[in-house]
């Protein structure tokens, strides 16, 4: 008799690992979420516990986790995003008055770079966390 699965199991590749979710800590939560979603133009989840989901559409999570009695430590957050979409993101970072950059040290403002054939911008989130978006992967050795 087969093994009967929880459908929420699902089984992987015996070499495979996927990033499932990962915790973006924020100083306010909701904003945080609803800015990055906003910009990717995704929804924000139902609060699980002390986080505020965002759902990326291929099995990953940000779970914002409010941070107010500490600083925040910007990290990186790189989207690979559809082409058809990217000027959209653009246009929603522009009515909201973010500038993006095409470096990720952002110092060349209101570019956008064309690496891997693609094309890409960085941003800063409401507590600096250095947001990417880019339409092709970076083309490692």
């Amino acid at each position: 008799m087969p093994h009967a699965q929880s459908p929420h199991t699902t089984e992987l590749p015996e070499t495979a690992v996927q990033l499932n979710h990962t915790a973006v800590y924020a100083s306010d939560r909701q904003l945080s979420a609803e800015f990055i979603a906003a910009i990717l133009g995704l929804e924000v989840g139902a609060p699980f516990g002390p986080f505020l989901p965002v759902d990326l559409g291929n099995g990953v999570t940000l779970d914002y986790y409010e941070m107010r009695d500490e600083p925040i430590q910007s990290q990186h957050y790189a989207f690979l995003v559809p082409d058809g979409r990217f000027d959209a993101m653009i246009d929603r970072l522009e009515a909201v008055g973010v500038t993006y950059y095409a470096d990720p040290a952002h110092t060349d403002p209101g570019r956008i770079n064309n690496l891997f054939g693609g094309r890409g911008v960085y941003f800063d989130d409401p507590d600096g966390h250095n947001m990417e978006i880019m339409t092709r992967p970076y083309v490692r050795p």
